[in-house]
């Protein structure tokens, strides 16, 4: 069996430093790692309207933006297909089928719908679009008959759906093997699972003001980390520090490594001693912040770089997701093919259906 990748990313803002570690860091090295014989990345266009209905430009702004991080991050349209989901009207033909394979029950308990429901307040005023979007994204999944699905944490009750889906569908109908179940890939860095926002939130959200974004420019980086949150009671330089739930150690968690210190802060050989220091008191909170400012440059300078490079050819990066799109349509419909042959409802394919009721009626008029 073919080994696929499908994965993407809602476009309602720029990509920051939680979207990095958490999934596109990962993506470039599976792309690049040559295990896989097709990877798709998606900009789920479709998927942000569910709770964007009101606001169609602020996701059609956005497309752009999440194809420029994209490419400035090392994803190469030569090795992976990025394209748009709306453009790709096989999925919601799918998505329409599975529907049928869901029960209401089972949406209402699926735990990342409830919290997503409960963080945007839409109490009585669920559209049913965002209700539904775990089939949705079980259509997005299996459209590509994808075996991998590199997310996050809080994708997995997502993932497990998909896979309820797939169990049914094939249980149901056909030969049982029609739809691929895939497997969840995690973040294998702890501290990239979910990267807080520098105000010390659980997590990082545009929304909530809390993010570095992958564009920002070496001033607003610099401007970010240095009014990030850290421990409330490390007041002068000589108390003792905590370094749990401290935002500027999880951050240099996600980021720095043993050569860092080498270039930028020689008194340490590593970060454990850099923790160690802290924690006795003695190390004042500016100074790691300056350290974690010239880890994360070393990372998002040639990012930024690339990302110039690509928005003095936009022309360029739409051709790329016309044609990552092509060649995803030209995969979602053979999967929809194969899910209307195996449902019996591919009418005009099934040509010894035709033959086999042509048979009956030509042999009932002689019977007459």
């Amino acid at each position: 069996m073919s080994k696929i990748i499908l994965t993407g990313d809602r476009p309602t803002g720029r990509l920051h430093i939680g979207h990095y570690v958490g999934s596109l860091r990962r993506r470039v090295e599976l792309q690049n790692s040559g295990q896989f014989d097709e990877i798709y990345i998606m900009i789920a266009d479709a998927q942000a309207l569910t709770d964007n209905m009101d606001n169609p430009e602020k996701v059609r702004e956005n497309i752009i933006e999440v194809a420029l991080d994209y490419l400035s991050v090392g994803l190469d349209p030569e090795k992976s297909n990025l394209f748009i989901q709306s453009q790709v009207v096989e999925l919601t033909e799918l998505t329409f089928y599975y529907m049928n394979l869901v029960t209401v029950a089972r949406l209402q308990r699926n735990p990342t719908v409830k919290a997503e429901i409960q963080m945007r307040k839409f109490e009585n005023s669920i559209p049913v679009g965002f209700f539904t979007y775990p089939i949705s994204q079980a259509s997005d999944i299996t459209a590509f008959k994808a075996t991998t699905v590199p997310v996050g944490e809080d994708q997995e009750p997502m993932i497990e759906q998909t896979r309820e889906i797939v169990r049914k569908f094939n249980s149901t109908y056909g030969d049982g093997h029609t739809l691929v179940e895939p497997e969840i890939l995690l973040p294998d860095n702890d501290a990239c699972l979910r990267l807080p926002g520098t105000d010390g939130k659980a997590k990082m959200s545009k929304s909530l003001g809390n993010c570095i974004y992958l564009s920002d420019t070496q001033q607003d980086v610099k401007k970010k980390v240095m009014s990030m949150y850290t421990d409330p009671g490390h007041l002068k330089v000589s108390d003792p520090g905590k370094i749990e739930g401290n935002t500027v150690f999880i951050y240099l968690d996600a980021f720095c490594r043993d050569e860092h210190f080498a270039k930028y802060l020689p008194d340490y050989a590593n970060l454990d001693e850099l923790k160690a220091h802290y924690q006795r008191g003695g190390l004042g909170d500016v100074k790691v912040k300056k350290f974690l400012i010239k880890v994360l440059e070393e990372e998002l300078a040639p990012i930024r770089a690339r990302r110039r490079e690509y928005e003095n050819n936009i022309e360029y990066v739409y051709e790329v997701l016309k044609k990552g799109t092509e060649a995803a349509r030209a995969k979602a419909a053979q999967t929809l093919a194969d899910v209307k042959s195996a449902m019996r409802i591919n009418y005009f394919e099934d040509t010894e259906m035709i033959q086999r009721q042509q048979a009956y009626f030509n042999e009932l008029h002689k019977k007459q």
